[in-house]
């Protein structure tokens, strides 16, 4: 009788750097047989068509999903001029063409119109649930997904090159929820023309930057060698931006079992944090937050 092979847990974050071609979901998968890992998920979808940023949390980093998913984005993009497309990228049918072509004063003057707090109405083929129902599968099968406007927030827009008059490229700052492809769509419409995404990459995702990402070949060349699980990062590496506790060993007990702990003298630059990362000898305890002079459970982590 075989041998069932016992795996390492595995915790933490994988950075990848998703190239074109391949759904969130996909690159997940080959990166979990890489690693070994067990429960895994992303930390925000990527279209196929695009690269970059795509985080992934592997073991009890996966509970800390939705503080990546809420953090800002930054992305590079091209549009081009001259042609909608009902997917509004390039993957998409061509369903209206414009011969008029912006200037670079002119796309330099449209700008400030999409920083701030902007309402934007999501591409029809989108992952946005729609009374149970993926936008994208009703687009797909033939119809029209009513898709309402809501505000998203862009924090910076700049216009970084135009190589030929049919193209030009930007970079994007933006919060939660921020589709590139309709902005692409919107801005092309406020310059009189129509237009769509040809490329884009994400550079940054919450704290996580293209300096700390790795490439799916990369690591291949890492499971080969049995040093895989030197990619990943640590839990706290998602929370850059949280204050921490370092517990003694009864408090983290009393954590561990879902109990509070009084916060003391020492813990007042603590008390104004709405959420905080507490750790007994350098291992995540739990995400904490002060309440009633105690500081409750918000997540606990197994280990």
């Amino acid at each position: 009788m075989r041998k069932r092979k016992i795996s390492t847990p595995v915790h933490g974050w994988l950075v990848l750097d998703k190239p074109v071609g391949l759904t969130s979901t996909q690159a997940l998968g080959k990166v979990r047989r890489i690693l070994d890992g067990d429960k895994a998920g992303h930390g925000g979808t990527l279209d196929p068509l695009a690269t970059g940023i795509l985080p992934l949390a592997f073991g009890e980093a996966t509970k800390l999903i939705p503080y990546i998913m809420d953090g800002d984005k930054e992305y590079e993009f091209t549009i081009r001029w001259g042609e909608q497309r009902d997917t509004d990228d390039a993957e998409g049918k061509v369903t209206a063409k414009n011969d008029s072509r912006p200037t670079e004063a002119e796309i330099k003057s449209a700008l400030p119109n999409f920083v701030g707090t902007v309402q934007q109405t999501p591409p029809a083929f989108s992952a946005i649930k729609l009374q149970g129902e993926r936008a994208y599968d009703i687009a797909r099968a033939g119809g029209t997904p009513e898709m309402k406007s809501r505000a998203v927030t862009i924090h910076a827009l700049e216009l970084t090159g135009m190589p030929d008059a049919d193209h030009a490229t930007f970079h994007v700052h933006c919060g939660k929820g921020m589709y590139v492809r309709s902005l692409a769509r919107d801005l092309a419409l406020k310059l009189g023309t129509c237009g769509y995404v040809n490329t884009l990459r994400r550079t940054r995702v919450g704290p996580f930057a293209l300096q700390a990402a790795i490439s799916l070949e990369k690591l291949g060349e890492l499971g080969h060698n049995g040093a895989a699980l030197t990619a990943l990062l640590a839990l706290r590496s998602a929370l850059d931006d949280i204050p921490g506790l370092t517990l003694s060993a009864s408090e983290a007990q009393r954590l561990r079992a879902g109990q509070s702990i009084l916060i003391r003298p020492q813990h007042g630059d603590l008390t104004s944090a709405a959420i905080i990362f507490a750790e007994h000898q350098g291992v995540p305890v739990a995400l904490v937050e002060p309440k009633a002079g105690e500081f409750r459970v918000v997540r606990g982590f197994h280990f």
